[in-house]
């Protein structure tokens, strides 16, 4: 099985993708390991700051000494030199706020998953011809599900994931489910880089609301 089918297959395994951003390495890896023991196998560090690239270097170190079978990758990627850097830091996949050509055309060739970020049925169209099996809906929170119910019959059989503003509550989830998409992107309505207490038990409620989310 090719890395991005691995990474894809995950992702649509999980049902949700979480993420982050955090300026200190040794709370990101904190923040990480937690999620991994709640049951997390799938995950993405975003790109947000001059910090990024050793933070994430810190946490493909701690992922390959204590963290067995989770994909890392790297979100908020807009062009080439970004992405890769961090394919050399090691990223399993890559997501975008965007769609970038000459940025697809690179993961692909390193045989990765590129997903990038689409709002309009134009971009969604230029996506697919550049080959994105999974495509970023961004901001979810401005679309809605109503927006993918409205054009899922244009693009039969792409696969969808909104982020940004999808909630941590049953009936939103459903509404996306229902809506058509595969998985959700789960930021800061899941991870508060400066609340991590409760972050395992929200983590496995997560898990399970999207289960529940996807069986209805």
């Amino acid at each position: 099985m090719t890395k991005r089918k691995e990474v894809l297959d995950a992702i649509l395994t999980q049902g949700m993708l979480p993420l982050f951003f955090h300026t200190d390495a040794a709370e990101s890896v904190n923040i990480v390991r937690t999620l991994y023991h709640a049951g997390i196998r799938v995950f993405e560090f975003t790109n947000r700051g001059i910090e990024a690239p050793a933070v994430f270097k810190a946490l493909v170190a701690a992922r390959d000494e204590e963290m067995p079978g989770l994909h890392l990758g790297i979100g908020t990627i807009k062009n080439t030199e970004e992405a890769s850097q961090f394919i050399a830091l090691g990223a399993d996949f890559i997501v975008a706020p965007i769609v970038t050509p000459a940025v697809g055309e690179l993961v692909h060739k390193e045989g990765l998953l590129w997903i990038p970020g689409c709002m309009t049925p134009t971009e969604i169209t230029l996506a697919q011809t550049l080959e994105a099996s999974l495509i970023k809906l961004f901001p979810a929170n401005i679309l809605g599900p109503g927006f993918l119910s409205a054009i899922r019959e244009l693009f039969k059989g792409q696969l969808f994931m909104p982020t940004g503003g999808v909630d941590l509550e049953i009936e939103n989830l459903k509404s996306w489910f229902k809506a058509g998409v595969c998985a959700v992107g789960m930021g800061s309505k899941l991870i508060d880089p400066k609340r991590v207490e409760r972050l395992a038990e929200r983590t496995a409620q997560a898990i399970s609301l999207v289960k529940q989310a996807q069986q209805s």
